[in-house]
Order: structure tokens, then C-alpha cells, then sequence
């Protein structure tokens, strides 16, 4: 199974297994986690103020790569684009994901463009989508 993870803060290998169905194991899985550029506000992100928003993508996927790698589950990792659509397009151009798990912000931590509905990206995407809280 080839699963494409999309996150907005580090995870853990407990937190993958949480958001899956029952019957995919991780371990046993390719990850590759992307950690879209999210700005923290609309002004920054049309102010094109993206520096912090990089650096902060780059520490979560690493941190998350690494903690997933210390459970046991391979990952490889890379920075998205701040439009989590873009990013999730762009990762499908050199990944061939079989599913894809959503981890985001609810309510009022969501960043700027957070508010993704997994309804939408199955559709969009023509992958099945699992969706959890960071």
C-alpha cells in the first residue's frame, strides 16, 4: 500500500494507525508525507510572506519522517505547496499513491486553507481519503 500523508503538524506512528482502517498496517506501507506551506493568515499568504511558512513545513515532515522511521514505518518526506490541492497534485506527479490520510487543524487552529473536505479530494483525486485531527 502506498499511502501519501498530508500534515500540517509532525505525527506519530500511533496517530497514522489511528486515522487508517483497521486492516492497513503502516509498517507494511510506503509513506510519503507532505507538509504543505500553510501560511498562518490570508494577509501572509497574499503578501507572498511565505519564509516562515516553509521553514515550518520543512521541520514538520523531517520530524515526522523521523518518527515515523523510529516505529518502524519507511517515509520519505518533502515541503508542499501553501494550496494543499497543489500539494497533493504535485506529490501524485512522482508518487503513486494508492490512498491518501489528512491530518489538519480544526476549528480555530485550522491555518489558511486547512479546511480541506475528504469528500472532496476522493473526488477530486480518485483515491480513497482518510482525514484526523493534529
Amino acid at each position: 500500500m502506498k499511502l501519501l500523508v498530508l500534515t500540517s503538524e509532525p505525527i506519530t506512528a500511533q496517530q497514522l494507525r489511528g486515522a487508517l482502517r483497521s486492516d492497513i498496517e503502516p509498517s507494511e506501507a510506503e509513506v510519503m508525507l507532505v507538509a504543505p506551506a500553510f501560511a498562518e493568515s490570508a494577509v501572509r499568504f497574499w503578501m507572498s510572506d511565505a519564509d516562515d511558512a516553509i521553514a515550518r513545513a520543512d521541520d514538520v515532515w523531517r520530524e515526522s519522517v523521523k518518527r515515523l522511521d523510529e516505529a518502524g514505518i519507511p517515509a520519505t518526506g518533502d515541503t508542499g505547496e501553501a494550496d494543499p490541492h497543489t500539494a497533493i497534485e504535485d506529490a501524485l506527479k512522482t508518487f503513486d499513491a494508492e490512498r491518501i490520510v489528512v491530518f489538519s487543524h480544526e476549528g480555530e487552529d485550522q491555518r489558511y486553507r486547512e479546511d480541506l473536505d475528504r469528500a472532496e479530494l476522493a473526488e477530486r483525486f480518485g483515491l480513497p481519503v482518510d482525514q484526523a485531527a493534529v
